[in-house]
Protein backbone atom coordinates (compact mmCIF):
# COMPACT_ATOMS: atom_id res chain seq x y z
CA UNK A 1 0.00 0.00 0.00
CA UNK A 2 2.91 2.47 0.79
CA UNK A 3 4.37 1.69 -2.34
CA UNK A 4 1.05 2.20 -4.04
CA UNK A 5 0.99 5.76 -2.38
CA UNK A 6 4.61 6.57 -3.02
CA UNK A 7 4.38 6.07 -6.86
CA UNK A 8 1.23 8.26 -7.24
CA UNK A 9 3.05 11.06 -5.33
CA UNK A 10 5.75 10.71 -7.52
CA UNK A 11 2.98 11.03 -10.69
CA UNK A 12 1.63 13.72 -9.30
CA UNK A 13 4.40 15.34 -9.03
CA UNK A 14 5.69 14.92 -12.79
CA UNK A 15 2.58 15.93 -14.25
CA UNK A 16 2.40 18.85 -11.93
CA UNK A 17 5.98 19.86 -11.65
CA UNK A 18 5.10 23.79 -10.13
CA UNK A 19 2.77 22.47 -7.80
CA UNK A 20 3.85 21.93 -3.97
CA UNK A 21 2.38 19.72 -2.08
CA UNK A 22 0.44 20.09 0.77
CA UNK A 23 2.92 18.34 2.91
CA UNK A 24 5.60 20.84 2.26
CA UNK A 25 3.72 23.91 3.00
CA UNK A 26 0.25 22.80 3.98
CA UNK A 27 -1.04 25.28 0.16
CA UNK A 28 -0.94 24.52 -3.32
CA UNK A 29 0.60 27.68 -5.43
CA UNK A 30 0.11 27.73 -8.60
CA UNK A 31 2.44 28.97 -11.79
CA UNK A 32 1.73 32.11 -13.80
CA UNK A 33 -0.90 30.19 -16.32
CA UNK A 34 -0.66 31.44 -20.20
CA UNK A 35 -3.90 31.78 -19.79
CA UNK A 36 -4.02 35.40 -17.77
CA UNK A 37 -3.05 36.74 -21.07
CA UNK A 38 -6.02 35.94 -22.43
CA UNK A 39 -8.30 37.84 -19.79
CA UNK A 40 -8.96 41.42 -21.13
CA UNK A 41 -9.07 43.84 -18.47
CA UNK A 42 -11.13 47.03 -19.04
CA UNK A 43 -9.64 50.21 -18.18
CA UNK A 44 -9.91 54.32 -17.92
CA UNK A 45 -7.46 57.17 -18.53
CA UNK A 46 -7.71 60.52 -18.53
CA UNK A 47 -7.24 62.45 -21.95
CA UNK A 48 -7.52 66.42 -21.90
CA UNK A 49 -9.73 65.61 -19.56
CA UNK A 50 -11.82 62.91 -21.14
CA UNK A 51 -12.63 60.37 -19.52
CA UNK A 52 -11.30 57.51 -22.33
CA UNK A 53 -11.95 54.07 -21.94
CA UNK A 54 -9.61 51.45 -23.69
CA UNK A 55 -9.65 47.25 -23.29
CA UNK A 56 -6.55 45.74 -23.14
CA UNK A 57 -4.89 42.42 -22.93
CA UNK A 58 -1.62 40.46 -23.33
CA UNK A 59 2.00 40.07 -22.19
CA UNK A 60 3.09 43.83 -21.43
CA UNK A 61 6.52 43.48 -23.01
CA UNK A 62 4.64 42.23 -26.62
CA UNK A 63 4.71 43.86 -29.22
CA UNK A 64 1.56 46.27 -29.41
CA UNK A 65 -1.35 46.30 -31.69
CA UNK A 66 -4.05 49.23 -31.35
CA UNK A 67 -7.41 48.69 -32.46
CA UNK A 68 -9.58 51.37 -33.61
CA UNK A 69 -13.58 50.69 -34.40
CA UNK A 70 -15.38 52.37 -36.27
CA UNK A 71 -19.43 53.69 -36.32
CA UNK A 72 -21.63 53.09 -35.09
CA UNK A 73 -20.00 50.76 -32.55
CA UNK A 74 -17.23 50.78 -30.18
CA UNK A 75 -14.64 48.66 -29.01
CA UNK A 76 -16.68 45.75 -27.86
CA UNK A 77 -16.19 45.17 -31.78
CA UNK A 78 -13.46 43.38 -30.94
CA UNK A 79 -14.64 41.42 -28.07
CA UNK A 80 -13.67 37.72 -30.31
CA UNK A 81 -10.71 39.36 -31.54
CA UNK A 82 -8.73 40.48 -29.02
CA UNK A 83 -8.49 36.82 -27.13
CA UNK A 84 -7.32 35.52 -30.66
CA UNK A 85 -4.33 37.92 -30.11
CA UNK A 86 -3.87 38.23 -26.78
CA UNK A 87 -1.67 35.63 -26.52
CA UNK A 88 1.28 36.83 -28.12
CA UNK A 89 0.47 40.50 -28.64
CA UNK A 90 0.02 43.36 -26.30
CA UNK A 91 -3.57 44.58 -27.63
CA UNK A 92 -5.20 47.99 -26.30
CA UNK A 93 -8.62 48.99 -27.71
CA UNK A 94 -10.20 52.13 -26.81
CA UNK A 95 -13.79 53.89 -27.43
CA UNK A 96 -13.27 56.95 -29.69
CA UNK A 97 -14.67 60.38 -27.78
CA UNK A 98 -18.23 60.41 -28.77
CA UNK A 99 -18.34 56.17 -28.82
CA UNK A 100 -19.47 53.39 -26.29
CA UNK A 101 -17.95 53.82 -22.17
CA UNK A 102 -15.50 57.23 -23.21
CA UNK A 103 -17.02 60.30 -22.28
CA UNK A 104 -19.54 62.15 -24.26
CA UNK A 105 -19.12 65.65 -23.86
CA UNK A 106 -21.75 68.08 -25.96
CA UNK A 107 -20.29 70.03 -29.24
CA UNK A 108 -20.37 73.25 -27.37
CA UNK A 109 -17.39 71.40 -25.36
CA UNK A 110 -15.83 68.89 -27.66
CA UNK A 111 -15.78 69.77 -31.45
CA UNK A 112 -16.26 66.43 -33.07
CA UNK A 113 -14.17 66.39 -36.38
CA UNK A 114 -11.97 63.48 -36.98
CA UNK A 115 -8.73 65.81 -36.48
CA UNK A 116 -9.69 66.27 -32.92
CA UNK A 117 -10.24 62.37 -33.02
CA UNK A 118 -7.34 61.63 -33.90
CA UNK A 119 -5.42 64.23 -31.90
CA UNK A 120 -7.13 62.34 -28.42
CA UNK A 121 -5.86 59.59 -29.43
CA UNK A 122 -2.74 60.71 -29.92
CA UNK A 123 -2.43 61.94 -26.57
CA UNK A 124 -3.97 58.88 -25.45
CA UNK A 125 -0.76 56.96 -27.04
CA UNK A 126 1.44 59.51 -25.43
CA UNK A 127 -0.24 59.10 -22.37
CA UNK A 128 0.42 55.34 -22.47
CA UNK A 129 4.21 55.90 -23.63
CA UNK A 130 3.04 53.47 -26.58
CA UNK A 131 6.41 53.78 -28.30
CA UNK A 132 5.56 51.42 -30.91
CA UNK A 133 2.63 49.54 -32.37
CA UNK A 134 0.83 48.07 -35.23
CA UNK A 135 -2.50 49.68 -35.77
CA UNK A 136 -5.76 47.83 -36.74
CA UNK A 137 -8.41 49.95 -38.42
CA UNK A 138 -11.73 49.79 -39.26
CA UNK A 139 -14.46 52.59 -40.54
CA UNK A 140 -14.04 55.99 -38.74
CA UNK A 141 -10.77 54.53 -37.43
CA UNK A 142 -9.05 54.38 -40.46
CA UNK A 143 -9.30 58.28 -40.94
CA UNK A 144 -8.31 58.47 -37.46
CA UNK A 145 -5.50 55.90 -37.31
CA UNK A 146 -3.98 57.20 -40.68
CA UNK A 147 -3.49 60.75 -39.66
CA UNK A 148 -1.64 58.83 -36.35
CA UNK A 149 0.19 57.25 -39.02
CA UNK A 150 1.17 60.21 -41.20
CA UNK A 151 2.08 62.13 -37.79
CA UNK A 152 4.29 58.98 -36.10
CA UNK A 153 5.54 57.32 -38.69
CA UNK A 154 8.27 55.64 -36.61
CA UNK A 155 6.19 54.29 -34.29
CA UNK A 156 4.09 52.47 -37.16
CA UNK A 157 5.38 48.75 -37.41
CA UNK A 158 2.45 47.76 -39.75
CA UNK A 159 -1.46 48.64 -40.76
CA UNK A 160 -4.51 45.96 -40.83
CA UNK A 161 -7.07 47.85 -42.75
CA UNK A 162 -10.35 46.05 -41.84
CA UNK A 163 -12.68 48.08 -44.25
CA UNK A 164 -10.99 51.30 -43.34
CA UNK A 165 -11.05 53.21 -46.87
CA UNK A 166 -8.56 55.48 -48.20
CA UNK A 167 -9.76 55.61 -51.97
CA UNK A 168 -12.01 57.73 -53.40
CA UNK A 169 -13.31 53.97 -55.53
CA UNK A 170 -13.96 52.89 -52.07
CA UNK A 171 -16.65 54.64 -51.55
CA UNK A 172 -20.34 53.08 -52.68
CA UNK A 173 -23.31 54.66 -53.93
CA UNK A 174 -24.60 54.39 -49.93
CA UNK A 175 -22.28 57.54 -49.46
CA UNK A 176 -24.53 59.62 -51.68
CA UNK A 177 -26.84 61.57 -48.46
CA UNK A 178 -24.25 62.07 -46.77
CA UNK A 179 -22.00 63.25 -50.10
CA UNK A 180 -25.28 65.59 -50.77
CA UNK A 181 -24.99 67.07 -46.85
CA UNK A 182 -21.10 67.89 -47.89
CA UNK A 183 -22.35 70.03 -51.01
CA UNK A 184 -25.11 71.38 -49.55
CA UNK A 185 -25.02 71.97 -45.95
CA UNK A 186 -28.61 72.57 -45.46
CA UNK A 187 -30.78 72.06 -42.29
CA UNK A 188 -33.14 69.43 -44.68
CA UNK A 189 -29.85 67.37 -45.96
CA UNK A 190 -28.45 67.14 -42.18
CA UNK A 191 -31.99 65.63 -40.93
CA UNK A 192 -32.24 63.05 -43.71
CA UNK A 193 -29.36 62.08 -42.53
CA UNK A 194 -30.76 60.67 -39.40
CA UNK A 195 -32.12 57.76 -41.31
CA UNK A 196 -28.70 56.27 -39.82
CA UNK A 197 -29.57 56.51 -36.65
CA UNK A 198 -32.47 54.25 -36.58
CA UNK A 199 -32.44 50.81 -35.19
CA UNK A 200 -33.80 49.05 -38.97
CA UNK A 201 -30.56 51.16 -40.29
CA UNK A 202 -27.83 50.26 -37.07
CA UNK A 203 -28.97 46.52 -37.47
CA UNK A 204 -28.57 46.50 -41.71
CA UNK A 205 -25.00 47.68 -40.95
CA UNK A 206 -24.80 44.10 -39.61
CA UNK A 207 -26.54 42.30 -41.31
CA UNK A 208 -26.27 43.40 -44.97
CA UNK A 209 -24.08 40.77 -47.06
CA UNK A 210 -24.22 38.59 -44.26
CA UNK A 211 -25.16 34.86 -46.00
CA UNK A 212 -25.70 33.62 -42.08
CA UNK A 213 -26.92 36.19 -39.90
CA UNK A 214 -27.13 33.66 -36.86
CA UNK A 215 -23.41 34.43 -36.88
CA UNK A 216 -24.27 38.12 -36.00
CA UNK A 217 -25.08 38.28 -32.20
CA UNK A 218 -27.61 41.12 -31.62
CA UNK A 219 -26.15 42.25 -28.29
CA UNK A 220 -23.33 43.89 -30.78
CA UNK A 221 -25.91 46.17 -32.81
CA UNK A 222 -28.51 46.16 -29.27
CA UNK A 223 -25.28 48.27 -27.49
CA UNK A 224 -24.54 50.21 -30.42
CA UNK A 225 -28.23 51.64 -30.51
CA UNK A 226 -28.02 52.46 -26.72
CA UNK A 227 -25.27 54.42 -27.35
CA UNK A 228 -26.59 56.24 -30.64
CA UNK A 229 -30.10 56.62 -28.33
CA UNK A 230 -28.26 59.04 -25.44
CA UNK A 231 -28.97 62.55 -25.37
CA UNK A 232 -26.62 64.97 -27.91
CA UNK A 233 -25.74 61.93 -29.49
CA UNK A 234 -27.18 62.43 -32.79
CA UNK A 235 -25.49 65.64 -33.20
CA UNK A 236 -22.43 64.43 -32.26
CA UNK A 237 -23.34 61.97 -35.47
CA UNK A 238 -24.44 64.42 -37.72
CA UNK A 239 -21.20 66.22 -37.22
CA UNK A 240 -19.03 63.97 -38.00
CA UNK A 241 -20.74 62.55 -41.42
CA UNK A 242 -20.67 66.07 -42.26
CA UNK A 243 -16.53 66.36 -41.33
CA UNK A 244 -15.91 62.94 -42.98
CA UNK A 245 -15.68 65.01 -46.32
CA UNK A 246 -12.48 66.06 -44.43
CA UNK A 247 -10.88 62.48 -44.36
CA UNK A 248 -11.66 61.95 -48.61
CA UNK A 249 -9.73 65.28 -48.94
CA UNK A 250 -6.76 64.07 -47.00
CA UNK A 251 -6.98 60.74 -49.22
CA UNK A 252 -4.29 61.99 -51.23
CA UNK A 253 -1.96 62.30 -48.39
CA UNK A 254 -2.57 58.87 -46.60
CA UNK A 255 -2.03 57.98 -50.13
CA UNK A 256 1.13 59.66 -50.22
CA UNK A 257 2.17 58.27 -46.70
CA UNK A 258 1.98 54.90 -48.24
CA UNK A 259 4.02 55.72 -51.37
CA UNK A 260 6.90 57.38 -49.00
CA UNK A 261 6.98 54.89 -46.07
CA UNK A 262 5.81 51.44 -47.83
CA UNK A 263 4.20 50.05 -44.20
CA UNK A 264 3.41 46.32 -44.48
CA UNK A 265 -0.25 46.67 -44.68
CA UNK A 266 -2.71 43.70 -45.20
CA UNK A 267 -5.75 44.92 -45.96
CA UNK A 268 -9.03 42.49 -44.58
CA UNK A 269 -12.31 43.26 -46.05
CA UNK A 270 -16.11 42.17 -46.03
CA UNK A 271 -17.06 41.54 -50.52
CA UNK A 272 -20.48 42.23 -50.21
CA UNK A 273 -19.92 45.57 -47.40
CA UNK A 274 -22.39 48.53 -48.51
CA UNK A 275 -20.54 51.39 -47.59
CA UNK A 276 -16.78 50.11 -48.71
CA UNK A 277 -16.58 48.57 -52.05
CA UNK A 278 -13.78 45.59 -52.57
CA UNK A 279 -11.89 48.00 -54.77
CA UNK A 280 -11.44 50.52 -52.04
CA UNK A 281 -9.10 47.52 -51.08
CA UNK A 282 -7.28 46.53 -53.70
CA UNK A 283 -6.75 50.17 -54.57
CA UNK A 284 -3.81 50.11 -51.82
CA UNK A 285 -1.59 48.28 -53.70
CA UNK A 286 -1.48 50.96 -56.49
CA UNK A 287 0.92 52.79 -53.69
CA UNK A 288 2.12 50.15 -51.91
CA UNK A 289 4.32 47.00 -52.87
CA UNK A 290 3.80 45.31 -49.53
CA UNK A 291 0.03 45.29 -49.17
CA UNK A 292 -1.54 41.69 -49.15
CA UNK A 293 -5.57 42.09 -50.03
CA UNK A 294 -7.73 39.36 -48.32
CA UNK A 295 -11.44 38.85 -48.89
CA UNK A 296 -14.17 37.36 -46.80
CA UNK A 297 -17.95 36.57 -48.01
CA UNK A 298 -19.60 38.89 -45.47
CA UNK A 299 -20.58 42.35 -44.69
CA UNK A 300 -19.13 45.30 -43.42
CA UNK A 301 -18.48 43.99 -39.76
CA UNK A 302 -16.73 41.27 -40.59
CA UNK A 303 -15.18 40.23 -37.29
CA UNK A 304 -19.08 39.37 -36.76
CA UNK A 305 -18.67 36.29 -38.80
CA UNK A 306 -15.11 35.44 -39.89
CA UNK A 307 -12.96 36.66 -36.40
CA UNK A 308 -11.51 33.44 -36.52
CA UNK A 309 -10.23 33.61 -40.44
CA UNK A 310 -9.42 36.89 -39.81
CA UNK A 311 -7.72 36.26 -36.53
CA UNK A 312 -5.32 34.28 -38.13
CA UNK A 313 -4.39 35.85 -41.17
CA UNK A 314 -3.65 39.02 -38.81
CA UNK A 315 -1.75 36.13 -36.25
CA UNK A 316 0.36 35.15 -39.86
CA UNK A 317 0.47 38.95 -40.71
CA UNK A 318 2.20 39.95 -37.25
CA UNK A 319 4.48 37.44 -37.07
CA UNK A 320 6.71 39.47 -40.31
CA UNK A 321 6.65 43.14 -38.73
CA UNK A 322 9.33 44.83 -37.24
CA UNK A 323 9.57 44.78 -33.01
Amino acid sequence: MKKIMFAAILLVAGLFPNLKTVAQSGKITKSKSADENYSVHCRRITVNGLNVFYREAGPAGAPIILLLHGYPTSSHMFRNLIPLLSGKYHVIAPDLPGFGYTDVPDSVHFVYTFDHLAKTMQTFIDELKIKRFAIYVFDYGAPTGYRLAVANPEKITGIISQNGNAYAEGLSNGWNPIQRYWENDTKENRDALRDFLTRDAVKSQYLSGVSDTSLVAPESYTLDQHFLDRACEADIQLDLFKDYKNNVDLYPKFQDYFRTYKPKILAVWGNKDPFFLPAGAEAYKKDDPNVIVKFYNTGHFALETHVHEIGNDILNFLATLPK
